[in-house]
């Protein structure tokens, strides 16, 4: 029985159409929007889904493709980010990984708590706001935290207030509310539709 649950066809396909959203989002304008050296994603959206509809692992897993995605970015793509990966790949590639990956997983385990008390419609918009505000601190931590003093980080700022206050502006408040309302209004509708299995308490 647990082999099957794991394996659950319907979670499988699930996951598979969320992974293609989020790579059509990736690489197409509708995933970014960049205003200088600022990003505005609405990548973190369907890595909510996945994190509601589906589980903690399985937003992780959504935050892993958004992180790669990103990753890959560096590569050219993103002018700040290709100086970062220049002056040390290793830990560029943790700060576009991890960060994403905790930032689907603990709101899928925000979500579980609020669903074991029947409050679905108030947990799948409280997650996928967590979601936002997750991505946006732990990624903004690390990258203070891995290459403050750095050439590229000294253009934003020169104390740790003054590069939070270029990166942590409108585009986190956008970001914010867009994921809040497309995510939660979407995850809850799924939910009517293809509500989770009793959470034994």
């Amino acid at each position: 029985m647990n082999g099957r649950k794991y394996f659950d066809v319907g979670k499988m396909v699930r996951l598979a159409v969320l992974v293609a959203i989020l790579l059509l989002l990736a690489y197409t304008p509708l995933g970014y929007l960049k205003v200088g050296a600022v990003s505005i994603t609405f990548l973190t959206i369907p890595v909510a889904v996945a994190a509601i509809i589906v589980g903690p692992g399985a937003g992780a897993f959504l935050g892993g493709v958004f992180g790669l995605t990103s990753f890959l970015q560096c590569f050219g793509a993103d002018p700040f980010g290709a100086a970062l990966l220049a002056i040390n790949p290793i830990l560029t590639f943790i700060m576009c990984m991890v960060p994403r990956i905790l930032a689907g997983w603990l709101p899928g385990l925000v979500f579980r708590a609020l669903h074991r008390r029947y409050l679905d419609t108030i947990g799948a918009f409280v997650a996928s706001l967590c979601v936002s505000v997750f991505n946006t601190i732990f990624f903004v931590s690390a990258l203070i935290l891995f290459f403050f003093g750095t050439e590229p980080m000294r253009a934003l700022g020169d104390s740790v207030l003054a590069v939070i206050a270029v990166l942590v502006t409108t585009n986190a408040l956008i970001e914010a509310i867009a994921c809040t309302v497309v995510a939660g209004g979407v995850s809850r509708a799924l939910l009517h539709f293809v509500p989770l299995k009793p959470v034994k308490q």
